[in-house]
């Protein structure tokens, strides 16, 4: 089965499977003592460390090891305010953030802090000067990933920290490390071993010298106070090999991935109908394209695909197991439903994505051929209102329902959707950008007889 989810977690790298499996027999001990095997143990982990922060440009003594990415994100975020709680309690992020940040946030607000979420365009990318614009006399931490994780979008890392003066501010590599060089102007950096080919289960926290941390957790001797607990030091061996290995080989493979993925950019639109491409066409990650199909069901797409043999993932609501919207594709005015994310690990070869090119277009024909959608409009449409009522039923029904009816409505009548479920409130916009009709924003569902609910209003283009 090709493997298409290499942003959730990509395939262990050769390099450190041959590492891992060294360091089993050599790296077993506790770095922590005084015996032979415990020192031999500590010059493993202390060369691992050099190589990572080789690699990330950082001092060895910045990089502390964490036991997994999201760890790193939220000991980072919390250490880092906790270190300038003297400065004040603002946290300020971009909307698009991983979900551990999200969390942290939440987390801090409830907790008496503040924060503030920077919107993004339609590309998912936040303009630098808005970031900075959000900076207060209080602000203690700025947070921005390097490259989104659902749409593959860099952002302006380098402009946005020359931008924050003295604001510390944490970037999020998780996606890009090993594959991408790491922006300049970061002071605190986290990374995700298995992201890049290395094992599960160990994280990266950079901390530059200079930049007050305090660490959430109780102190420790093992990581310097940062990170309490005995190591891996196998699989973080295995991690730093693969990172080097992976460093050495991204300038070629990087280059093979993006024209693959280009042929994905370009040829979906052409094959498939009523589907956008989503995420910047150009500031972007090399092997990552993320496109969105109206009228389909992200779970049933995905479930259909993998019959077909091709494992790929998705940021709908439909995957999630709060059934909520994806924040990203929500904070880019995108549609939330029928998406699919392709991020193609190394060695994928253009047959793989010939072949996906070629089980796309049936698999999304077939689920869409039930619905109706190609019944022809009727004849004259007079109506100048209708109301559609879909309570009750998820998304993507309500879009369905409303592509269905639109035409009964003469050009310039109004279409009242009315819906419970929340991707409505981002996909029925996110249809009407895409179809050519304009969106008149919404009124409570009571106005239209319902006893629950939002009336989305649509004037037909």
């Amino acid at each position: 089965m090709p493997y298409f989810d290499a942003a959730s977690t990509a395939p262990l790298h050769p390099v450190a499977r041959q590492a891992l499996l060294a360091a089993l027999d050599e790296g077993w001990a506790d770095p922590a003592r005084l015996y032979r095997s415990g020192r031999q143990a500590r010059m493993l982990l202390d060369a691992a460390r050099e190589t990572v922060a080789e690699v990330l440009g950082a001092r060895a003594d910045e990089i502390a090891f964490t036991a997994s990415g999201t760890q790193a994100l939220q000991l980072g975020v919390l250490g880092t305010l906790r270190g300038h709680r003297r400065r004040g309690a603002h946290l300020v992020h971009s909307a698009v953030e991983h979900s551990a940040v999200l969390h942290t946030a939440e987390r801090w607000e409830a907790d008496g802090g503040a924060a503030t979420a920077v919107p993004v365009d339609r590309h998912g990318r936040v303009a630098a000067e808005q970031f900075a614009a959000a900076l207060r006399p209080d602000t203690a931490l700025a947070v921005l990933q390097s490259a989104n994780h659902e749409v593959g979008t860099l952002q302006p890392v380098a402009e946005t920290a020359a931008l924050c003066g003295d604001v510390p501010l944490l970037v999020d590599a998780a996606q890009s490390a090993g594959r991408l060089p790491v922006p300049d102007g970061w002071s605190v950096l986290t990374a995700s071993a298995h992201k890049w080919g290395g094992p599960a289960g160990v994280g990266v926290l950079a901390v530059r010298k200079g930049v007050r941390y305090s660490s959430p957790l109780p102190a420790d001797d093992r990581e310097r106070g940062r990170v309490p607990g005995f190591v891996d030091v196998p699989a973080i061996v295995a991690a730093a090999a693969s990172l080097r290995a992976v460093r050495a080989e991204a300038e070629a493979e990087d280059a093979r991935l993006r024209v693959l993925v280009d042929l994905i950019r370009r040829r979906v639109p052409e094959l498939v109908p009523a589907v956008e491409v989503v995420g910047h066409p150009e500031l972007r990650l090399p092997h990552l394209v993320t496109f969105s199909c109206l009228y389909v069901d992200g779970e049933v797409l995905l479930g259909a695909l993998d019959r077909a043999g091709f494992a790929v993932n998705s940021g709908s609501s439909c995957t999630s197991s709060t059934l909520t919207p994806s924040h990203v594709l929500a904070a880019m005015g995108v549609l939330t439903e029928g998406n699919v994310r392709v991020s193609l690990p190394t060695g994928t070869t253009a047959a793989e994505v010939d072949a996906f090119l070629e089980v796309l277009p049936r698999t999304v024909a077939e689920i869409r051929a039930p619905l109706g959608l190609d019944l022809p409009a009727p004849a004259g449409p007079t109506a100048e209102a209708l109301v559609l009522d879909t309570l009750g039923r998820r998304c993507p029904i309500p879009v369905i329902e409303l592509a269905k009816h639109i035409g009964e409505v003469a050009p310039g009548g109004r279409v009242a959707v009315l819906s419970d479920d929340e991707a409505a409130r981002h996909d029925i916009p996110a249809w009407c950008e895409m179809c050519g009709h304009t969106y008149a924003g919404e009124a409570p569902a009571t106005e239209y007889g319902a006893d629950r609910g939002t009336a989305y209003l649509v004037t037909r283009g």
